[in-house]
């Protein structure tokens, strides 16, 4: 008899000469722990080029960021046997937070391209003997500007008179200044601290010139990767040099953001969520910082992702992996958290507010098919937000602002609407929530076709909600927040071989003529995933065409092209056979209360329709988690922190030039 055995797999990080790990030798001594540096490519040849109808997109460089060695106080890694059950530390890929502080870009809408034709130092020791290295001074410099990436003018151009997040509690109204013109800095020195939290802090030597001398039009980028962040500059001839790199004691920073309403050239605020729960506030500018969540005095589990609050100076929303979403004030003070079963007007004595560690787990819908009438039938329980602090609270001495309880599972990604309302919610149940965040109230809930849904964004101009999943696909949907018609899934995007990371609309390639509306607008969007490739779609209503099997209660049935759908009430529920309940028959036929919904059916694949993309193509070897589209190029990142650049084929030129040029 032959016995069988598997190989386990190879050690996390490279052994170190001698055979150690972790700096440890056979014999017991310590080992010099190498610290790479970045590495700035520019490969060529035809696997780093990609043709689409627009043109031929070639990669530009690739900027590989110094994965950090352990900690010498982590405890090695024997055999990391990636099919093991046992739990993991949190960890995430690298991902960056872009921001252009001199100029603000024009809308997206006013550029079109040229080409197209498709229509469409530190005083924390990692070693008891070593050295202390001096920390450089930053000196400030005056300028404002705005942030450069497709975030920012999506929301610019189809801006709303959005109340801002808990109007009219005068409680968290900021702190005024004596000088309107100097924002509040945190508390502590970063360069100084003797946090056991941070490992090191290290400056480039010549930081203070570099700032003075840098590209007015230039941009930042903020970049974690494994428990090192980095602050980048992309305009820079030496963008591979940091201008400061953090390391971080063992916690992994696994999402991070900067507000574009405080920045300037003298101030930027940024926030980081941790492995660890917590949170810090980072002012790069001063090398100032404050820790928030310490110790998980509020949540102690990791925090997945994190932004802040559209139009708020001082909030951010952090999503925290025990389907938690909670808002916190950067200024305030931290305190033990109790939920407050008093002051939740969402509540109701058949609902009453749980904690995490006693709420039961929330169901998932079933689905079953009628073979006499071919119709999609839900039965599932009532859901809501569970809300453990409101916004409205009378106790905003201390964080957090507001809690929420979203459901058992963790919440993998958020993203807010361009018009500052709704909130988009996706968790490793496979749900996709639509909130209505400034009324803390749930306004609709889908489910992915299966598996969890790992990644979310919104369209420019609010129609609809891309999300990406464990299904391989990515789904577009129609929330149906506009009130003319129900929220329903749209189609199903196929041409990822494993999961689906990162979903973004490219906004300087989405044709939103204003004078254009239902099936005539036209949107590009691009994906990301583990497969290692990038997806590039062309959408819009008017080519969509529904499978002829099947029948479905949205849109229309037989190979014909999809419409938006008739003029209907807005539906709260996923109710079966295409049954709403309108806001004014809430508590009457449907027994739903505002603020409560059913969730929706899972459609069958079979009544969907499927849109194939335009370009699938491999471009990294790892894994890719992120992608972001600019004016010049789509920027992509994978899990061993390579950030590429892909040049576009034409520059875009503005809209009101080319029209010069037509004259």
């Amino acid at each position: 008899m032959f016995s069988l055995s598997v190989l386990p797999p190879p050690p996390r990080y490279p052994s170190q000469p001698g055979g150690g790990y972790n700096g440890i030798s056979a014999t017991g001594g310590v080992l010099p722990m190498i610290e790479t540096n970045n590495i700035l490519t520019t490969p060529t040849g035809p696997e780093y080029q990609f043709l689409v109808g627009e043109g031929l997109y070639v990669l530009k460089e690739d900027l590989h960021l110094a994965t950090p060695p352990p900690h010498p106080s982590e405890a090695p890694i024997q055999n990391p046997n990636p099919l093991s059950t046992a739990p993991q530390p949190a960890t995430a890929g690298t991902q960056l937070s872009l921001i252009n502080i001199d100029v603000g870009p024009l809308p997206p809408s006013f550029y079109r391209s040229n080409s197209r034709s498709d229509g469409v130092s530190s005083s924390i020791q990692e070693h008891p003997d070593e050295r202390s290295q001096s920390s450089t001074e930053v000196r400030e410099s005056t300028s404002d500007g705005g942030r450069l990436n497709s975030s920012d003018g999506g929301g610019g151009h189809f801006a709303s008179h959005a109340p801002p997040f808990g109007e009219g509690n005068t409680l968290l109204t900021p702190t005024p200044t004596k000088d309107s013109n100097k924002r509040r800095k945190p508390k502590n020195n970063m360069t100084k601290s003797n946090s056991s939290f941070i490992s090191r802090v290290i400056n480039h030597e010549t930081l203070s010139k570099k700032l003075q001398e840098r590209a007015r039009d230039g941009m930042f980028a903020f970049a974690n990767v494994n428990r090192a962040f980095q602050w980048l500059d992309l305009s820079s001839p030496t963008k591979a040099e940091y201008l400061t790199k953090i390391l971080f004691t063992k916690a992994h920073c696994l999402s991070h953001d900067v507000n574009r309403v405080t920045k300037s050239a003298a101030h930027v605020d940024v926030v980081m969520g941790f492995s660890t729960g917590e949170i810090i506030w980072w002012e790069p500018i001063s090398q100032r910082y404050t820790r928030l969540n310490k110790n998980g005095i509020i949540n102690s589990t990791p925090v997945s992702c994190i932004a802040w609050i559209p139009n708020s100076e001082n909030l951010f929303l952090a999503a925290h992996m025990d389907g938690t979403l909670i808002v916190y004030d950067k200024e305030k003070e931290d305190a033990i958290f109790s939920p407050e079963d008093e002051g939740t007007p969402l509540s109701s004595p058949s609902t009453a507010v749980r904690s995490s560690s006693d709420a039961p787990p929330l169901p998932r819908p079933t689905s079953s098919t009628s073979s006499s009438n071919n119709k999609t039938t839900t039965s599932s329980a009532i859901h809501k937000i569970h809300i453990q602090k409101s916004v409205h609270s009378k106790n905003q001495k201390v964080n957090p602002v507001s809690v929420w309880k979203l459901s058992n599972q963790r919440i993998n990604a958020f993203a807010f609407s361009p018009d500052n309302r709704h909130l988009a919610v996706v968790s490793e149940d496979g749900s996709l929530r639509i909130i209505d965040y400034l009324s803390e109230t749930l306004l609709d809930l889908f489910y992915s076709y299966y598996g969890g849904l790992t990644c979310v964004t919104w369209s420019p101009d609010g129609r609809y909600v891309l999300t990406g999943g464990q299904d391989d696909l990515v789904s577009i949907w129609s929330p149906g927040v506009d009130g003319t018609t129900q929220g329903h899934l749209v189609a199903r995007c196929q041409g990822h071989h494993s999961w689906v990371t990162g979903v973004k609309f490219d906004l300087w390639r989405c044709d939103l003529d204003e004078t254009t509306t239902g099936a005539g607008r036209n949107y590009r969007f691009g994906s990301v995933g583990e497969d290692g490739r990038v997806c590039l779609w062309d959408f819009s209503l008017g080519m969509l065409i529904r499978p002829r099997v099947g029948s479905t209660t949205h849109g229309v049935v037989g190979g014909r092209p999809l419409g938006e759908g008739s003029s209907r009430g807005r539906s709260n529920s996923g109710l079966s056979g295409g049954e709403t309940v309108r806001e004014g028959d809430r508590g009457k036929g449907g027994g739903l209360r505002k603020g409560e919904v059913r969730p929706r059916a899972v459609e069958p694949r079979a009544s969907t329709a499927v849109l194939p993309p335009v370009l699938s193509k491999i471009i990294d070897d790892d894994p890719l988690c992120w992608l972001e589209f600019t004016r010049d190029a789509i920027i992509t990142s994978c899990k061993s922190g390579h950030i590429r650049t892909w040049s576009r084929p034409a520059e875009l030129t503005p809209l009101g030039e080319q029209e010069n040029k037509v004259e």
